[in-house]
Parts: C-alpha cells; sequence; structure tokens
C-alpha cells in the first residue's frame, strides 16, 4: 500500500502576530494548519458545511441574482464558489481575506479544487480584515457570510473576538439591508454567541450541517436576518 505523505508548499504569517499558516498537499488534496494548533484548519477534502453557509444564506435573501455579498475569510475558495452559483451576473462579492499568500495558493493548483472563483468578474478580492471593511460603510449588503477561524470564539486568533463581539455584530447589523443576512460558521453551538445575536436586534436561526457528503462530523451555522 501506497504511504500519502505531506508535502509542505508553503508558509505564511498571519497579519499583527497572528501566527503562522502551513500549506501542505497530500496526493489529490490539500490542507491548511496554524503553527501550534493541532489538527486541519481546513482541507479540501470537506466542504459541505462551507458550501451550505453559502447556499442557505442566499436562499434567506430576497432577489438573490442581484445580491451584494461580503465573505469574512477566503479559506479554499469554496463559500464563495458556492456564493457564485446562486449570484447572477448583477451580483457583486467582496471576499475579504487578511493573509495575502491565500489568494495566492487560490490562484494556483489548488484553486482548481473550487473552480477559481477568485478568477470570477464578479468577485472582488479585498486584502484585510473584514471587520475593518464592514466598518468603512461604503454600501449596504445583501448578505455577509463570516468563516474566518473555528467559530466566534477565535480559537486560531483572539483578534477576531473583536469581530464576534457586540459591537461587531452591530457594525454587521447597521450595513446589511433589511431583511439582510448575517451567516456564521462554526465547528459547534456557542450559546452566549446566540444571545449576543438576538441582544444585537438580529432574528436567529440556528442549524446543524453534515462537514462532507451527508455524514460523519457535523459542524454549525448561524443565520441572523435583520428585521
Amino acid at each position: 500500500m501506497k504511504m500519502r505523505i505531506n508535502k509542505l508548499l508553503d508558509r505564511a504569517l498571519i497579519p499583527e502576530n497572528g501566527g503562522e499558516l502551513l500549506f501542505y498537499q497530500r496526493d489529490a488534496e490539500f490542507t491548511i494548519e496554524v503553527v501550534g494548533i493541532r489538527g486541519e484548519l481546513m482541507t479540501t477534502a470537506h466542504h459541505g458545511s462551507e458550501d451550505a453557509l453559502a447556499d442557505l444564506a442566499l436562499k434567506k435573501v430576497k432577489n438573490a441574482k442581484e445580491a451584494s455579498v461580503v465573505i469574512g475569510g477566503l479559506g479554499m475558495g469554496f463559500t464563495l464558489a458556492a456564493v457564485l452559483r446562486s449570484v447572477g451576473e448583477k451580483g457583486k462579492v467582496i471576499v475579504a481575506e487578511l493573509v495575502p499568500q491565500v489568494v495566492e495558493w487560490n490562484k494556483g493548483p489548488m484553486g482548481e479544487r473550487a473552480g477559481y472563483p477568485v478568477n470570477d468578474p464578479r468577485t472582488i478580492v479585498h486584502q484585510g480584515d473584514v471587520l475593518e471593511l464592514i466598518r468603512s460603510g461604503k454600501g449596504l449588503y445583501d448578505a455577509i457570510l463570516l468563516d474566518t477561524d473555528n467559530g466566534p470564539e477565535g480559537l486560531t486568533q483572539p483578534r477576531n473576538n473583536r469581530l464576534y463581539s457586540h459591537r461587531g455584530l452591530r457594525s454587521a447589523y447597521d450595513v446589511l439591508k433589511p431583511g439582510g443576512v448575517l451567516a456564521v460558521w462554526s465547528t459547534h453551538p456557542h450559546d452566549p454567541f446566540t444571545r449576543r445575536l438576538g441582544m444585537a436586534g438580529f432574528k436567529v436561526e440556528e442549524q446543524k450541517v453534515f462537514a462532507h457528503r451527508d455524514k460523519g462530523t457535523k459542524h454549525h451555522l448561524w443565520f441572523a436576518t435583520r428585521p
């Protein structure tokens, strides 16, 4: 039996002393890990919950074909690709990615797994913090999708806690159109975060979805609608 070996392709520093990402290839799959944290941060082998985050959020948006969407975290491009499948030619998708190398990895061989969504003419890549993008107030959005960490507790980057704080959630609320949706991905439920969403003014729904092909591990999604 042939042994599958991880091949380190690249490494990248997360800005503001946020740690270091390791980019691996294992046969036809790719993974991204964080130095000092055990296990994969993300992998091309499993992206069912990332797809669901986009699919379910856009189903809640009125006239999704013309939607203006913000995505926090490019990752491996699967959430972006799923949004683009729902958004028409008049739609606009801004994806904020803090680490420039992640954008480059999506333009390389890894990007083929998601269909190279960064190259889509509807995609605008914002290199920087999604919270700062939201707070810039340069427009109103139909949906904001957040997949910046392992959930609202900021496992890999404590600075992400700002995004999931009451103030951060109110910033998102303020730039959403009435009926707009804030969708958040997590590895697990988090009751204090659910309460914070409600306190920020959102109508909240929660849903568990499979990480991959209707089996195995489930991830947790929040869909918070601005009334």
